[in-house]
């Protein structure tokens, strides 16, 4: 199965979600992540984030959604709604859920209060990730809508 996480810029949260995703899943899976409108690079904070917790970062870039490897079974909407921020939607016949989190390249603050932002935002992602990978996906993606349901779910969890 492959998994597209979706935002605007693919600098912080996709890529947090793509790499996390691939780190944790088993083989069968794969996730990828793209922007609409990509910054062309990864954030620093967001690489040094992975990196301290063990994930590998090999590979992760800044890319559009018209450059996919591969055509995504499921996509996953990570842009945050609070900010007014405006999520792509992705046009493909791919089952759609959002999972907002607000965009921490915006954060403010002073650096303790930057990177407390961002390892808030990795910890959201992380927990739904689990959540997603203890779903029986066999069973449920026979149930489309019932899936739809499990995800929009766990878009819930903090």
């Amino acid at each position: 199965m492959k998994i597209l996480f979706l935002c605007t810029g693919n600098s912080c949260r996709s890529i947090l979600a793509e790499a996390t995703f691939n780190a944790l899943a088993g083989p069968d899976w794969r996730a990828m992540s793209a922007g609409s409108h990509p910054t062309g690079t990864v954030h620093p904070r967001a690489l040094a984030l992975l990196r301290r917790e063990g994930i590998s970062t090999e590979g992760l870039h800044s890319k559009s959604w018209t450059d996919l490897p591969a055509v995504p079974d499921l996509v996953i909407t990570v842009c945050g709604n609070a900010a007014g921020e405006t999520c792509p939607a992705y046009l493909g016949p791919a089952l759609r859920t959002h999972w907002g989190v607000e965009d921490p390249a915006k954060a403010t603050g002073t650096e303790a209060e930057i990177d407390a932002k961002f390892e808030q935002v990795y910890r959201t992602l992380r927990t739904r990730i689990e959540a997603f990978l203890k779903l029986p996906i066999d069973q449920l993606w026979k149930d489309r809508d019932r899936l739809k349901v499990e995800l929009d779910d766990i878009a819930k969890l903090p």
